[in-house]
Parts: C-alpha cells; sequence; structure tokens
C-alpha cells in the first residue's frame, strides 16, 4: 500500500501543463462535453500531473480549458510517485473508469427529480437515452423499460481481456 500523502491543489498556467506524448486515449470527442461541464459548475476535478507538469490524469480537461480560453486550471502535482509509477497511474487511471456501468431506475429518479434546472444533453446523456429509447415518446416510459435496458448490457467478462488487433490503413 502506497504511503498516505497530502494532496494540495495548484493553479498552473496551461502553457505550463505538458500532455504526456504517448497518451493513448481518443480524447477528442469529450472535449466539448467536458467543456460545458466546467462552464456549468467550475473547474472541480483538478488535473492530475507528475513533477514536470505531465499530465498523469486530464487530458480532456486540458483541452476542455484550452477550448474555454481559460488561463489557468487545477492541477494536483502528484511528485511523490517515480516515472514507472506515473506511467502506471496514467494507464489505471484511465482503464478503471471503463468498469461501472448505470442503474437506470437509479439515473431516471435523479433526473426527474432535477427536472428541466440542467439540459443534460450538454454533458452527453442526450444521445446515449435517447439511443436506449429512455425518457422518450417511443419509451415504455416504466421500470419494466429500465430493467430491460439493464438486462441488455452485455455481460463482464472476468480475467485479461484480450487485446484488439491492430489494423493500419495507409
Amino acid at each position: 500500500m502506497a504511503a498516505k500523502s497530502k494532496i494540495d491543489v495548484k493553479y498552473l498556467k496551461l502553457e505550463e501543463i505538458h500532455p504526456y506524448e504517448n497518451n493513448p486515449r481518443f480524447n477528442k470527442n469529450a472535449v466539448s462535453k467536458v467543456a460545458a461541464s466546467i462552464k456549468k459548475f467550475g473547474f472541480k476535478n483538478p488535473i492530475l500531473v507528475d513533477k514536470n507538469n505531465v499530465i498523469i490524469a486530464g487530458h480532456t480537461r486540458l483541452e476542455a480549458a484550452k477550448k474555454l480560453g481559460l488561463e489557468e486550471a487545477p492541477c494536483i502535482i502528484a511528485a511523490d510517485l517515480n516515472e514507472k509509477q506515473a506511467k502506471a497511474l496514467r494507464l489505471a487511471d484511465n482503464k478503471v473508469a471503463e468498469f461501472p456501468t448505470w442503474d437506470y431506475l437509479k439515473l431516471d429518479k435523479e433526473l426527474k427529480g432535477l427536472g428541466d434546472a440542467f439540459d443534460f444533453a450538454d454533458f452527453g446523456f442526450g444521445d446515449a437515452l435517447a439511443d436506449e429509447g429512455f425518457g422518450t415518446s417511443n419509451s415504455a416510459g416504466g421500470p419494466e423499460h429500465l430493467q430491460d435496458v439493464r438486462g441488455r448490457c452485455p455481460p463482464r467478462r472476468k480475467g485479461r481481456e484480450r487485446r484488439p488487433d491492430l489494423q493500419v490503413h495507409g
């Protein structure tokens, strides 16, 4: 277990924050959604950088900040990590975010509880919910439909996932 360390948030100028040159994630499709969230709620989730201000987690947040014309962003500097630890955390942070799923009954309750206070399409909910017929006139509208949506989710595989074959098109 890693030693506990105090977390300090420091504001860095955007030009002082360096994207990791070998970032394996494609973030472009999420930038406008993250920018909408930052614009609506403020920059509440800092960018995590190493001791050289290279991003460990937060490439999309950096691009969203640029899109919004911000001059600086809140950062957590993980100066206690060595290079291999930073690389491992960079991969782990992105991978573990893929595993959670939605409880559509609770999501429906949360969205209805907010009413028209927020347009969740700005944050990517519109397309996903419409794809499932959720909250639309085509939706069955009841818990049965939501259970059905959950029931169609593919089961998680146990053990190691097979890496996809890479194809190079010239």
